[in-house]
């Protein structure tokens, strides 16, 4: 038997299916497997549940393409009628900079862009240097 995995597992209940080229294993490389029959009811219903969650995601995908740039001009447009010197300018600045930083990207925007950002506008305190500690 080649071109399958062939690793014991968890019989599944209802199709009581092992390890063989036909049949699914799910969850390999994990502490627990379970294998299925082409035909098992379980295996049918993950597999809905797979697709219906992959369309569902496509779907938030396609909405928020759609309504990001709208709102990023709305939020761009909010910042730049804010008074400058306000005590919330470096929040509305990094707010403004993260949210331009997520639309150059189409994943998340990663995590040492977040820390350069942050960084830039909320910079660490340093000590003064004409107080001095006894």
């Amino acid at each position: 038997m080649e071109g399958f995995a062939e690793t014991e597992g968890e019989l599944c209940p209802d199709c009581k299916a092992g390890p063989g080229p036909e049949n699914a294993c799910v969850g390999v490389r994990t502490p627990y497997e379970m294998w299925h029959a082409p035909d098992c009811p379980q295996w049918t219903i993950m597999q809905i549940g797979w697709e219906a969650d992959s369309r569902r995601i496509k779907e938030q995908d396609a909405w928020a393409n759609d309504v990001f740039p709208a709102a990023h001009e709305r939020l761009k447009q909010a910042a730049a009628a804010m008074p400058p010197g306000t005590p919330a300018q470096p929040f509305v600045d990094a707010l403004t900079q993260l949210v331009q930083a997520q639309a150059g990207t189409t994943g998340f925007v990663v995590l040492h862009r977040w820390a350069e950002i942050l960084e830039r506008h909320f910079p660490p305190q340093l000590p003064d240097p004409e107080h001095t500690t006894e």
